[in-house]
């Protein structure tokens, strides 16, 4: 089975919970410094928690440090990569390749600030030993073909959000028209600001437009081609952006690519959960300056966004008469009080706020760019943004519960949908019950409360109902053993490239992730007042390192 990431971005801990709540298998992060947002910065501590609550579901955490380093910066540089290692860090994302001769014990990902464009570019840094090439964004599709042809590393590919009109890594703009560099996380982004342009003989052919300016990237149609064509990872742009747009966007390309693998049996998602989001994706609806593919297939034009740099939105109508402070559309609309509209004039975006909604006629706040024919374009949802604001979307493992009852043992054993298990055992004298078809249904209510961990109990099976069980004996077992499972999930995956020649085993379930791999050990907690083992099921076993949070919750019990 081939594995297939979402990878989404994380700009603090509270973005990276929504990433994973919301059904990413990867997240990037920025360490305190060398990263290239240097707006997006975090501690080691932070990070090492959000790895905690990533590892729980399989999900990868990648670390940014992908700016270019001065010599005097290489001790600094090399010391937070050990940090961030320790803090439990999958890969570490580099530009500069000082940090590949530092014998770090970790994945290395070649950024895209790499500007690997070629065949012969991804083949050198594989051959140097990077576990995954994050490709360059101005690629056409036949161009991604030809790289995944010449090497066998992983290879990854932004898919959403916005993009440099400069190969990444390879504009100095910023750094030619003010101190702040690109390569070293802090772009001025003069690529938004009007020019104009003049020709040869000095005649202004186009003034005070954003010439520089190019649409952001939206690939969720394109997909399925790009699985069929290699890539492993698919990466969302927007480590600047806020939780909203994280909710929105990585929803919208967790059931785009689970669509594409339902379809596609030798492929799988890497990490497990389940995310049911509250609301219906839309990326159209959190910022954006236009959607454009770029230049997947080929460069053509409908790139660029010459009127503004800013979120221009979803579409709406075309303005069909004025009336004094009011106006009506063409189009049928959902338009209500609060929404954020503007619309395209000669001087660009001209924006304002509705103010009432009255059957077709809309009353802004402002009516500056309202004339008939002038396209509408709503950059506000009121209604759409209370709702992410609202949504409590929670990231579960379907689990199965089978209960045991004999006259002087209690056996519960829980089964995630990967295989991964914990078994605990209460002993005892259980006298018969006076009514069996209750006790069964009380044995399946008490094992089906997951609570607030991260699963979600969806089938119990029972044995020996005729014997009587009291609920608080049946409710330990199911605390310990939730919390034994959690603690006995396996540890994240290396990417495929990196993992060389470990086999895998397949799962069939649209849960979660279709390969499972050995660990060495096995975890066998200890019997106190009964016992929890925690094994893998028909997949190998579990490290007997991962029993110690289940090890203490137990005594602890």
């Amino acid at each position: 089975m081939k594995s297939i990431e979402l990878l989404a971005p994380a700009k603090d801990l509270q973005a990276a919970v929504a990433a994973v709540d919301y059904g990413a298998d990867a997240l990037y992060i920025g360490g305190a410094r060398f990263g290239a947002r240097h707006a997006a910065g975090n501690s080691a501590e932070e990070i090492a928690r959000a790895v905690e609550y990533a590892h729980q579901y399989g999900v990868r955490v990648h670390a940014t440090l992908n700016t270019l380093l001065y010599d005097g910066e290489l001790a600094e540089a090399e010391r937070q990569a050990r940090e961030l290692i320790a803090a439990g860090v999958d890969a570490l994302i580099v530009q500069d390749m000082a940090l590949r001769r530092m014998n770090l014990p970790v994945e290395l990902h070649a950024s895209t600030q790499a500007a690997t464009r070629t065949p012969e570019q991804a083949l050198f840094l594989e051959r140097c030993g990077f576990a995954r090439v994050i490709l360059e964004r101005a690629l056409s599709f036949d161009e991604i073909r030809a790289i995944r042809a010449a090497c066998g590393g992983d290879l990854e590919c932004f898919v959403h959000g916005a993009i440099c009109v400069g190969y990444s890594g390879r504009c100095f703009l910023s750094r030619s028209m003010s101190e702040r560099s690109g390569n070293r996380g802090a772009c001025s982004q003069p690529c938004r600001l009007t020019y104009d342009l003049v020709d040869e003989s000095g005649r202004t052919v186009v003034k005070g437009r954003h010439l520089l300016s190019v649409r952001d990237l939206n690939l969720s149609d394109r997909i399925g081609e790009l699985i069929d064509a290699g890539i492993t990872s698919f990466k969302i742009e927007g480590r600047l952006k806020d939780v909203g747009y994280i909710k929105n966007v990585v929803s919208h390309y967790r059931q785009r690519i689970d669509r594409e693998l339902a379809s596609r049996p030798g492929f799988c998602r890497s990490s497990v959960g389940e995310s049911r989001p509250d609301f219906q994706p839309d990326p159209s609806k959190s910022f954006t300056r236009g959607e454009s593919e770029y230049f997947f297939d080929g460069r053509r034009a409908g790139v660029a966004s010459f009127d503004t740099p800013k979120a221009v939105g979803e579409f709406v109508g075309r303005v069909a008469r004025v009336d004094g402070r009011s106006f009506t559309l063409a189009e049928p609309h959902d338009l209500a009080p609060g929404d954020g509209i503007c619309f395209r004039t000669r001087n660009g975006l001209a924006g304002t706020n509705v103010n009432e909604v009255a059957g077709n006629r809309i009353v802004p706040n402002r009516m500056e760019g309202v004339v008939p024919g002038a396209e509408g374009f709503r950059n506000f949802d009121r209604r759409f943004s209370l709702a992410l604001d609202r949504s409590r979307t929670r990231r579960v493992i379907p689990v199965r519960a089978d209960a045991a009852i004999t006259p002087q043992r209690v056996t519960v054993r829980f089964t995630d949908c990967e295989g991964v298990a914990a078994e605990v055992t209460r002993d005892g004298v259980f006298e018969p019950a006076k009514d069996s078809r209750k006790m069964l249904e009380t044995v399946a209510a008490q094992l089906s409360r997951s609570g607030d961990t991260i699963f979600d109990v969806r089938e119990v099976r029972s044995e020996g109902c005729d014997r009587f069980v009291p609920v608080s004996l049946l409710a330990a077992p199911r605390r310990i053993g939730a919390f034994a499972a959690g603690a006995a999930r396996p540890p994240c995956r290396p990417c495929d490239f990196a993992r060389g020649s470990v086999g895998a085993l397949s799962v069939e379930s649209p849960c979660g992730r279709g390969e499972c791999y050995e660990s060495s050990g096995r975890g066998v907690l200890p019997r106190s007042r009964g016992a929890a083992n925690c094994t893998r099921t028909r997949f190998g076993t579990c490290d007997g390192r991962a029993s110690g949070h289940a090890f203490g919750l137990l005594h602890s019990a």
